[in-house]
């Protein structure tokens, strides 16, 4: 398993997957374990994943100082990555709230950044949230599913704050609900640090004027990707992410939700290499 250092001296794993041109890429969460992201759909026909765990998750090293997780503060990991590859310039692939660390990381070191894919990422460096309401409304559109009298009242009560997420609502998260579906989503309680995930976007970790700015500065090609069905982010939210980039293309993965690469892996791995080979 390759490790790096990172510059407080926490060791950091990485997983290198297939073949080709390296691809950096962000695991979201916040704050879970890279092996949540398999090979992308199939991704690692056409590219060499190299797939971080994030300090305190997966196979790299609890920090000393627990303020290290907040998203800000893992700019300086991504970049000693980078040193670490031998990359003068690198592609990166952000999932999530991963896309959030990938905004920032493009704002402080642009011209390290040749191409960026950001998937089913709510902004939240720009300031911008997935409210209920949207993500109720995709919900609703869920209304034929077997699955739906069951899941939406849970789904309701977790968006108003009357109970902790109830596993009934996953399917929400998912184009299609079935065993890999399943699968995937049991294997996340031990994907995630917990102290972590509600470090990440603590108080300071963003400072949505100044990315803005930083980010219309960015030149290199972004693709933002949303999922037609999901609700976090709704293609409108997601859309958002790509208007704060003078270079970027937008595009919706039909029946796909927050993991897309499960719902249909070889749609998105076609769109995605035909992005970063362009």
């Amino acid at each position: 398993m390759p490790v790096f250092t990172a510059p407080d001296g926490t060791e950091l794993a990485w997983h290198p997957q297939g073949e080709g041109a390296p691809l950096v890429v962000l695991p979201g969460g916040p704050m879970q374990a890279s092996s949540y992201l398999g090979d992308l759909g199939g991704l690692t026909a056409h590219r060499r994943l190299i797939l971080l765990d994030l300090r305190g998750t997966g196979d790299s090293a609890v920090p000393a100082d627990p303020a290290t997780y907040r998203c800000d503060r893992l700019v300086d990991d991504v970049e000693a990555l980078r040193v670490h590859l031998g990359l003068e310039r690198m592609d990166v692939l952000a999932h999530s709230a991963g896309g959030s660390l990938a905004m920032l990381y493009a704002a402080r070191h642009p011209m390290r950044v040749s191409r960026l894919v950001l998937v089913t990422t709510i902004p939240w460096a720009l300031g911008l949230r997935a409210t209920p309401e949207q993500r109720l409304a995709a919900a609703r559109a869920r209304s034929g599913e077997p699955w739906f009298a069951e899941a939406f009242p849970a789904f309701e009560d977790w968006l108003a704050g009357k109970s902790d997420f109830d596993p009934a609502c996953a399917p929400f998260f998912y184009g299609r609900w079935d065993r890999a579906a399943a699968d995937h989503m049991a294997r996340s309680d031990a994907e995630f640090n917990d102290e972590a995930h509600d470090i990440y976007g603590s108080d300071g970790a963003y400072d949505p004027p100044a990315t803005r700015a930083a980010l219309g500065e960015v030149t290199a090609p972004v693709l933002v990707l949303a999922g037609g069905l999901d609700g976090g982010p709704c293609p409108d939210l997601a859309r958002a992410a790509a208007d704060a980039f003078p270079n970027a293309e937008f595009a919706v993965q039909p029946g796909a939700g927050h993991y897309p690469w499960m719902d249909d892996g070889e749609w998105f791995a076609r769109r995605v290499a035909a992005f970063l080979d362009r």
